[in-house]
């Protein structure tokens, strides 16, 4: 199982978009307040958001009840800033892949604390970064490619390849 972390989110659309992954994929989802938005049932339902039951939905006070609860230790963190690209990453079950608010990123002291776990979308060097929700999908794929797309249907309606 993989783990989607998103460490202050400010949009709920971003959001909403990590949960969908999540969702067909079987990733979890742990969210780190504060929030930028309401996720209670009236909210989700509100919002159109009929894949939310499907989500394995995890939500922390702050960075620090996180680590305590969970005890998280493979942690990938995806910055801007990384000085790897994600392709390079070894990602393992259970590990987790952490992204920051949008409009800063992952704190210094985090990104400093897991300095070696620091990876990257490469992207043109005159752009800031990709959107949040395609950053996690990106990175997600990855993770679940390299573990063989656990739990994931390998063939679509038309069958195996020719």
């Amino acid at each position: 199982m993989v783990n989607i972390v998103l460490f202050e989110p400010e949009i709920p659309q971003n959001t909403g978009n990590i949960a969908r992954t999540c969702a067909v994929t079987g990733i979890r989802l742990h969210l780190i307040r504060p929030l930028g938005f309401d996720i209670s049932d009236k909210a989700v339902k509100r919002a159109g958001l009929d894949y939310w039951h499907l989500v394995d939905l995890h939500v922390y006070e702050n960075l620090e009840d996180f680590f305590q609860r969970t005890g998280a230790e493979d942690l990938w963190l995806a910055t801007s800033k990384g000085p790897r690209p994600y392709t390079q990453a070894r990602f393992r079950d259970e590990c987790y892949l952490v992204f920051g608010k949008e409009t800063a990123g992952l704190p210094p002291s985090l990104r400093e604390r897991f300095r070696e776990r620091c990876i990257r979308i490469p992207i043109r060097a005159e752009a800031r970064c990709l959107n949040l929700s395609n950053a996690a999908a990106i990175v997600a794929y990855e993770a679940l490619r390299q573990l063989d797309f656990p739990g994931l249907t390998g063939t679509g309606e038309m069958g195996e390849a020719p």
